[in-house]
């Protein structure tokens, strides 16, 4: 299965660099493809290194203004543009989607993701990874916009709250009926 994650770039304390490595590395274990934002720095890199470590294919797409930040040794780079195009990209070379910490960037890419869900422009598996109760508040808010009335569909319909990589794994394959 192609997974796309959707990640900071930035250098991050253990408490989150850690279990994005146990990802990583379920990940790669299981026969999977990495489709990432293709840096080679911060927990993008982090989670690159434990996906190949672990035997798993690596699908980056990058943008033309990051180009010197773009991992070498891929089993695939692609350029894209501008960041609208790469996540166009990244959704089209991914047959799910797994969010985990990030910055703006992060927020953009799942909210875009969950957008297009929404009006079933796509019907990928989304999960949220809840790493260290990151995005407890979104959870939160989510709630609030299905329980008055912002959402056409039940909330469960578009995003997965996973509190680790194996709850998240687990419903990825579950979804793709991987067993």
């Amino acid at each position: 299965m192609n997974i796309c994650v959707f990640l900071s770039a930035a250098d991050l304390d253990e408490r989150y660099t850690a279990p994005a490595r146990e990802f990583a590395t379920l990940l790669g274990k299981a026969g999977h493809t990495l489709v990432w934002g293709g840096s080679d720095v911060g927990l993008m890199k982090v989670v690159a290194d434990g996906v190949q470590e672990a035997g798993g294919r690596l699908v980056g797409v990058s943008v033309d203004f990051l180009a010197a930040k773009a991992r070498p040794g891929t089993d695939e780079m692609v350029f894209a543009k501008d960041l609208a195009e790469r996540k166009a990209l990244l959704l089209a070379k991914s047959d799910a989607i797994v969010i985990m910490v990030g910055g703006t960037g992060t927020l953009d890419e799942a909210t875009e993701i969950l957008e297009l869900k929404k009006h079933a422009l796509h019907t990928k598996p989304v999960v949220l990874l809840n790493t260290a109760g990151f995005y407890d508040g979104l959870k939160t808010q989510f709630r609030r916009m299905e329980s008055e009335g912002f959402l056409p569909l039940p909330l469960t319909d578009l995003v997965f709250f996973a509190e680790d990589g194996v709850a998240a794994l687990a419903y990825l394959e579950e979804s793709a009926g991987i067993h």
